[in-house]
């Protein structure tokens, strides 16, 4: 008989992704896959795309500040503890992998009175509210930087770094210039994102001192929705996109150096695919500060060069990336020494022991 699992987080696609991550090693592996997400959440998309059965709960949110939600968002918890319990009675699951956020507090909550078996992820160097409302009820949880085992139970904690899409690795460079309609070259190239939703103040400093990076690279630009420049479509040696998708994967093969906010999971993915970057962390003021302890650890470890938001400013960011290239091959030789690329092997280790 198939050994079962049920995977479960949303709210944000960092939520998801790397479940997703997950889904061909536990195909491959024999699982029977199930997912809890929130109704209408971006998870439900995302995994209905690769055909798992998927189980819509309740979902309310836990907030550090005043909102008039916050007195009925309680009543969705425990609504939605209720509804996890019953989807997990009647699919009797052997583990529960969790990659946090609030819809997978109750889940956790309902597993473990049901004493089903439950690893959690937490992609951040600090655990998130909701993973720390969730962790007292895992066997294991998973974490992406060494800092963070500090903040975890000992017992509990393994440093495995995030599960990284397996198509991420296939890059062609050469479909990568089919896709652009560019001639090979010499020139380096750089890719800019700015995260799912862009980043003004990225694009605008890049634009900004865009002539100067143009003499000595290319740029390819993914700088979210509605933020493309239609005075700049046709400047020879950049691109600029909203999004891609499929295409991910080749531009990565194509670049040489990467421009980028520091959400853990796109970091995790530069240090998979070695891809040395300049990391711009969103600011304390617009977060919790986890992006700028991110960043601050794959510096520390060697791995990317960090310019601060405040401190962004043309010519401050024409410097720090000269000074990246200049040091692209020591940061190469850091992420080469990395054990964290290997998580989805990790993970599917500690899957398979605790099931």
């Amino acid at each position: 008989m198939a050994k079962k699992i049920v995977l479960t987080g949303g709210g944000t696609a960092g939520h998801v992704t790397p479940n997703i991550a997950l889904i061909p090693s536990l195909r491959e592996a024999g699982y029977e896959i199930s997912y809890i997400g929130s109704y209408n959440g971006i998870e439900e998309r995302l995994i209905k795309e690769q055909n798992i059965p998927y189980y819509g709960i309740d979902s309310g949110k836990l907030r550090r500040y005043f909102d008039w939600k916050n007195f009925s968002d309680p009543f969705r918890v425990v609504h939605g503890y209720a509804q996890a319990r019953g989807i997990l009675s009647k699919l009797k699951p052997d583990v529960l992998f969790s990659k946090g956020g609030f819809v997978s507090v109750p889940v956790v909550r309902a597993a473990s009175a049901l004493h089903i078996r439950t690893i959690i992820h937490e992609s951040d160097m600090t655990p998130g509210l909701a993973n720390r409302l969730a962790i007292p009820a895992a066997d294991k949880v998973c974490c992406s930087f060494p800092e963070t085992l500090k903040y975890l139970p000992q017992g509990k904690a393994v440093l495995s770094g995030s599960p990284i899409r397996r198509e991420l690795m296939t890059g062609q460079r050469a479909a990568a210039l089919r896709f652009l309609h560019w001639e090979d070259s010499d020139k380096p190239t750089l890719l800019v994102t700015g995260g799912s939703q862009g980043s003004v103040a990225i694009n605008n400093a890049l634009r900004s001192v865009l002539d100067e990076l143009l003499k000595k690279c290319r740029v390819i630009h993914l700088c979210g929705k509605g933020h493309l420049d239609s005075s700049l479509a046709d400047r020879e040696g950049y691109v600029q996109f909203e999004y891609v998708q499929d295409e991910l994967k080749d531009l990565f093969a194509l670049s040489d150096i990467v421009l980028s906010r520091a959400g853990a999971n796109s970091i995790c993915e530069l240090l998979a695919l070695r891809k040395p970057n300049l990391l711009i962390p969103l600011s304390a003021a617009a977060s919790r500060g986890d992006q700028i302890l991110n960043a601050d650890s794959y510096q520390k470890q060697g791995y990317s060069h960090v310019l601060r938001e405040e401190d962004l400013t043309p010519q401050s960011l024409l410097q720090a990336l000269h000074q990246l290239y200049a040091d692209r091959k020591t940061c190469i030789a850091a992420m080469e020494k990395s054990a964290q690329s290997s998580a989805i092997d990790i993970i599917m280790g500690l899957i398979t022991e605790t099931a």
